[in-house]
């Protein structure tokens, strides 16, 4: 044999081996892949492990007095391993199988005893690691579960698995629930406070190891998560929760008695602009309103008369006219182009300004602003916009509405469209924005953004906090800002609004009817109106701003006068008869004939010295508690202060009950009332500890 010969052969050799042994490979893959793969399969799942994200609790949501308004409740899924080791044998788990179905069906009364039997036998027989025993179970319901049968064993012993969610609710229900706002994670929506807020909310999630069993389910390999979340922080809102409550009961009478499609209310604190309440209601069936849009801070639409304090500012700056010139509104009408513009309210010939808008003359503002810019339009459109009411506010919480502040370089610019502009129509806002215009005259002249956030605060510690953001450092000159304030002032006492007029304190603001578009039909269609009234209370020192707005009143009268003034004034008198702040200028009325000492219950120290130099009573500090206050040899009143030590209960004995509840549950506990008319007694006594969640029975006699 020759060496090539040879080489060929050994080459050959070679090649087949190579052959060989990529055919059993081939073989042994076709082998392990049909024959063997479910059992392969199956162990890869077993040994399949990943980290998975663990929810943190969402922060709360707090009103500024500390009120809980919006919280994340845990509730847990309940599991069990039917394979743990403490339960692996059967004569351990079938002992106590039927134990833990008794159990079962007794607490949560949704499957009989012998269903429960069956469900966890069956699954036991079929190898369950991760059979679901009840979804949405309370963190109480879960101490009470912990004790039963198998799972009284423990985590890995009997193979009871809770698995934590957090759930959302809001404790006042649906008070400030569009402001509130919702977060939904799956959804990845978040309105409102809850997703304008969400970094700071939301929190850092977790991590934690989970392993895949068979069915391709994640269970949990160790109870804890191996990197625990972090939990959002908690906003402190602006809203107040009594006054709330107040605007939205007032506007939803109004609008039930109205029968109207919808309305809103807000209230500001003038110097603050701190939004203390904001209530929005649509009509979902007759005589039933709920919150579902945010009409205060996202409709834009035409606000009709109230508008008229942007015209007149505008107008007095430029030194157009002031509220002593007079202008003829006879035959209430007036005719400019194809368009003739009515009056009401007026029709009473020569008319001053002022008088003029106290009675509301649409023919008195049009006639004076066509007269004095008509040749300069854009100046008029100038300054609406040096007062930016072309401009967003740029608002802590999303979904404002846009403006439309109109110029003689838009398209739809026309002969009338200044002139319509002059008494709110042919332009866009929303109540927010006008609100924020009227607060400006309120806040002598500063034009502030309304807040909706006070601070942010992380386990007890403030974050940020929030202060008003000027928009405007003055609105108008001093001298345009006292005529205003005097109009405004004047529209309540003999104007459009004198039914709502208190001779206790004073109220200012401005009406507004006006005309809604009927869809596509537009202004040719069904008549509808938009009733609004937009001021500010006490006039002489202004505390808060306030406006009512409510769309297409259809029984009785539709004027704003009629349907706006009177939320307005319940809203305002109710605020004013609880704020002693507001009452410093009121004469006490002599009580003739009564010489007789005012019975003073328990209480606080600032608001009873307060109230006995109002009536001119010496007052006289008891270091000792006494029933009630008497007066003593000196002709003063003695009196006791109510001191509230955190942590301990509070004495609330010779309260009314209103003092005793708001007392008690800011202290933390849970108080049961039994009898009327002052507290008698407590069954906790004074100064022990307490502990959150407690029951507290006070009796009234």
């Amino acid at each position: 044999m020759n060496i090539r010969t040879n080489i060929l052969l050994r080459v050959y050799a070679a090649f087949g081996l190579i052959i060989l042994f990529a055919i059993a490979v081939l073989a042994q893959m076709v082998h392990v892949q049909v024959f063997q793969g479910n059992k392969y399969r199956k162990m890869a799942s077993s040994l399949s492990t990943k980290y998975a994200e663990v929810e943190a609790a969402r922060g709360n949501i707090y009103s500024i007095d500390g009120s809980l308004l919006a919280t994340s409740v845990p509730e847990y899924d309940i599991r069990l391993d039917l394979l743990a080791g403490g339960i692996k044998e059967d004569e351990v788990f079938y002992s106590k199988v039927d134990s833990l179905a008794y159990d079962l069906a007794n607490y949560f009364h949704d499957k009989s005893e012998k269903e429960y039997s069956r469900m966890l036998r069956n699954a036991r027989h079929d190898g369950e690691r991760y059979f679901l025993i009840k979804r949405n179970v309370s963190y109480q319901d879960l101490k009470v579960l912990k004790k039963f049968p198998i799972f009284n064993m423990g985590r890995y012993a009997g193979g009871m698995i809770a698995e934590q969610q957090n759930r959302r609710i809001l404790p006042f229900k649906n008070l400030a629930s569009r402001t509130i706002g919702y977060y939904n994670a799956n959804a990845k929506v978040a309105v409102g406070l809850e997703g304008a807020y969400g970094s700071y909310i939301n929190g850092e999630t977790g991590k934690q190891l989970v392993q895949r069993i068979a069915g391709g389910v994640w269970m949990p390999v160790n109870e804890d998560a191996e990197i625990a979340p972090k939990d959002g922080a908690d906003i402190i809102s602006t809203l107040d929760v009594n006054l709330q409550d107040l605007a939205q009961q007032a506007l939803k009478k109004q609008l039930i008695k109205s029968a109207a499609d919808f309305g809103c209310v807000m209230v500001m604190e003038v110097k603050t602009g701190e939004m203390k309440a904001i209530a929005n209601y649509s009509k979902v069936a007759d005589g039933e309103y709920r919150e579902i849009y945010n009409y205060a801070i996202a409709q834009s639409a035409d606000p009709g008369s109230t508008f008229k304090l942007a015209s007149y500012m505008v107008a007095m700056d430029d030194g157009k006219f002031d509220i002593n010139d007079t202008i003829n509104t006879y035959g209430g009408n007036f005719q400019l182009y194809n368009k003739t513009f009515r009056d009401d309210h007026a029709n009473e010939g020569i008319l001053t300004m002022r008088k003029a808008f106290e009675l509301s003359s649409n023919v008195a503002i049009v006639r004076q602003i066509y007269k004095n810019y008509k040749d300069e339009q854009s100046k008029f459109t100038d300054g609406l916009y040096r007062l930016h009411l072309n401009e967003k506010l740029g608002l802590q919480i999303a979904g404002e509405g846009i403006p439309l502040i109109k110029t003689p370089k838009n398209k739809s610019w026309s002969g009338i469209s200044m002139a319509q502009m002059a008494y709110g129509y042919e332009l866009r806002i929303t109540p927010i924005q006008m609100l924020t215009l009227y607060n400006a005259v309120a806040n002598n002249g500063k034009m502030i953004a309304p807040l909706f956030v006070h601070e942010i605060r992380r386990l007890g510690n403030t974050v940020e906090q929030f202060k008003a953001r000027t928009i405007n450092p003055k609105v108008c000159t001093d001298k345009t800002l006292s005529m205003l304030k005097e109009m405004l002032r004047g529209v309540v006492v003999e104007g459009t609004a004198s039914a709502i007029n208190n001779p206790l304190y004073e109220i200012a603001g401005k009406t507004g009817t006006a005309e809604v578009a009927d869809g596509a039909k537009g202004y040719k269609g069904n008549k509808k109106y938009q009733a609004s009234f937009c001021g500010y209370f006490p006039a002489d020192h202004p505390k808060y701003s306030m406006i009512v707005v409510i769309q297409n009143p259809t029984k009785g009268s539709y004027y704003a006068s009629s349907v706006a003034g009177p939320v307005f004034r319940e809203i305002a008198d109710i605020i004013y008869g609880s704020d002693l702040e507001m009452s410093t200028k009121e004469q006490i009325p002599q009580l003739v004939g009564n010489t007789k000492m005012p019975k003073v219950k328990a209480g606080d120290k600032k608001s009873a010295e307060r109230v006995y130099q109002d009536f001119g009573i010496k007052a006289l500090y008891a270091s000792t508690h006494t029933e009630e206050m008497t007066l003593d040899t000196n002709h003063g009143m003695v009196y006791h202060d109510v001191k509230l030590t955190k942590g301990n209960v509070p004495n609330v004995v010779g309260m009314n009950l209103k003092d005793a509840l708001y007392i008690l549950g800011n202290a933390g506990l849970k108080p049961m009332v039994k009898g009327v008319g002052e507290v008698k007694s407590q069954s906790l006594a004074a100064g022990t500890p307490v502990y959150k969640g407690t029951q507290i029975l006070i009796e009234l006699e």
